[in-house]
C-alpha cells in the first residue's frame, strides 16, 4: 500500500492542499473526495456521525480513524478515546491534531477493551467481504467490556443498481450487491485496490445473531444510510 490517503492528509495538514482524493469503485464513476471534509467539526458532520459521537460512553475505540475528527470531539468533551487506522500518515495527523492515543493498526490485531466502538463513514467497509462479516463482528464483541457497545454505519446500496425505469440490473449470480472494489487516486498516482463492504441493515442484523449480538436500528439517514447500535445479546 503506498498510503496515497495518508500523504493527502499530510499534505492538507501541512499546508500543501492544492488538489483532493479521487474515489471510484467497479459501479461507480471517479468522485472527488476533499481533503477540508476530512477535517470536519462536529457541526460539519452528518446527522447519523453527529449521532453515534452523543451515544458514545466510556473509554472509546475509534476505529478507521482518519485525521481524527471524531477522536478530537470526543476527546475534548473529556472521554478517553484510542484511535486506529492502517495509515501511517492518518495517524501522523491524527496526533499532530492532538489525538493523545493514535497507532497505526489493523482491527483484528487490538486486544484492548472498551466501552465504545467507533466505526464511522461506512464503518462495515473495513470487513471487505460478506463472507468476513462475522469473523470482524466475533472480534469486536471480543473487545467489549461489560455493558460495552458498538456504533456502526452503513448503507444499502442496491439504489445504484436501479436503472431509469426503476428495475434493478444486478447479476442474482453474482456477489452480494453491497461487495465492491475501491480504487483511489491522489495526484496522478493510484492506490491498490481494495475490497469495500456497503451492509443494509438487514443483513447486519442476521449476521450479528449468528455470534450473540443484537443489533439495533439507531437511525436512519436522507440516502439509504443507517445507525446501528450492537450490544452482547
Amino acid at each position: 500500500m503506498k498510503d496515497l490517503f495518508g500523504k493527502a492528509l499530510l499534505d492538507y495538514q501541512n499546508g500543501r492542499y492544492s488538489e483532493d482524493i479521487i474515489t471510484s469503485t467497479n459501479i461507480s464513476e471517479e468522485d472527488d473526495l476533499p481533503l477540508p471534509y476530512l477535517f470536519r467539526g462536529f457541526k460539519e458532520m452528518p446527522k447519523l456521525e453527529q449521532k453515534a459521537l452523543k451515544l458514545a460512553k466510556g473509554s472509546v475505540l475509534d476505529v478507521g480513524c482518519g485525521a481524527g475528527s471524531h477522536s478530537l470531539y470526543l476527546q475534548e468533551k473529556g472521554f478517553q478515546v484510542k484511535a486506529i487506522d492502517v495509515s501511517k500518515g492518518a495517524i501522523e495527523v491524527a496526533k499532530l491534531r492532538g489525538v493523545l492515543q493514535a497507532e497505526v493498526k489493523n482491527l483484528l490485531d487490538e486486544t484492548e477493551t472498551f466501552d465504545t466502538i467507533l466505526l464511522l463513514m461506512n464503518g462495515t467497509g473495513i470487513f471487505q467481504e460478506l463472507t468476513q462479516v462475522a469473523k470482524y463482528l466475533k472480534h469486536l464483541k471480543s473487545l467489549l467490556n461489560a455493558n460495552g457497545q458498538i456504533l456502526i454505519d452503513s448503507s444499502d446500496i442496491q439504489y445504484m443498481y436501479e436503472d431509469e425505469d426503476g428495475g434493478v440490473w444486478m447479476d442474482m449470480n453474482s456477489t452480494y450487491h453491497g461487495e465492491l472494489d475501491y480504487f483511489l487516486s491522489y495526484k496522478g498516482e493510484q492506490e491498490a485496490p481494495m475490497k469495500w463492504l456497503y451492509l443494509d441493515f438487514e443483513k447486519l442484523q442476521l449476521a450479528c445473531e449468528t455470534v450473540g449480538l443484537k443489533c439495533e436500528l439507531v437511525a436512519e439517514g436522507e440516502h439509504f444510510d443507517y445507525l446501528a447500535r450492537l450490544i452482547p445479546a
